[in-house]
């Protein structure tokens, strides 16, 4: 069983820069702050899809301290110097019932460091992690804009559909077989994604 509260996984930018994908903590709420001020306004509208100038406490608390039954939160950091800094995050939040099948997905990167594989990166462990948890499909609203994060889901390897609502793309990928995530990942232990594609 792969523990979503205590996921690692080292994995490498299209830079070359090495980073740690792992489960976000309650003591990253500086990293996260830190982390928002330094985004451009099209960073921030594109995931919240409305200007925003700051994240309250309450938010920071949402972000930070979730509860793993329902949401799966994921970091990608890199360290320099013995400081580590946060390039972005990804997380799907289950919806209602007592036996949800579906999530709801949302991703943040730094501006300087998009078109790195990032959400791509994001994407596999989340799909390892819901398909663990007996997901059967991810969700997601994209703005009809943001090509590029339609780009990643198109690129993902799940059947895909997109339904256009205005200016939002709702976005659906199916999961399949739940047991090709302990297959792949080895008696169960956080691997390489196999959905990833070069």
């Amino acid at each position: 069983m792969i523990d979503p509260r205590n996921y690692v996984v080292p994995e490498t930018l299209k830079d070359g820069t090495e980073v740690t994908i792992r489960a976000i903590r309650a003591e990253d709420g500086a990293r996260i702050l830190e982390a928002f001020n330094a985004l451009d306004r099209e960073s921030i509208y594109r995931r919240f899809f409305s200007p925003k100038k700051e994240l309250s406490d309450a938010e920071l608390r949402q972000l930070t301290e979730v509860d793993s039954s329902q949401v799966s939160a994921l970091v990608v950091t890199t360290q320099k110097d013995g400081v580590e800094t946060l390039l972005g995050g990804g997380r799907y939040a289950v919806e209602g019932g007592e036996w949800p099948q579906s999530a709801e997905l949302a991703f943040l990167t730094r501006g300087a460091y998009r078109r790195q594989g990032i959400a791509s990166l994001l994407l596999c462990h989340l799909i390892l992690l819901a398909r663990e948890a007996g997901l059967s499909r991810l969700e997601a609203d994209v703005l009809a804009d943001n090509q590029s994060m339609l780009n990643v889901f198109r690129r993902s390897g799940l059947p895909i559909t997109q339904r256009r609502g205005g200016n939002v793309v709702h976005v659906t990928l199916a999961l399949g077989d739940s047991s090709l995530a302990r297959s792949a990942s080895g008696m169960g232990e956080p691997d390489r994604c196999p959905d990833r594609r070069p």
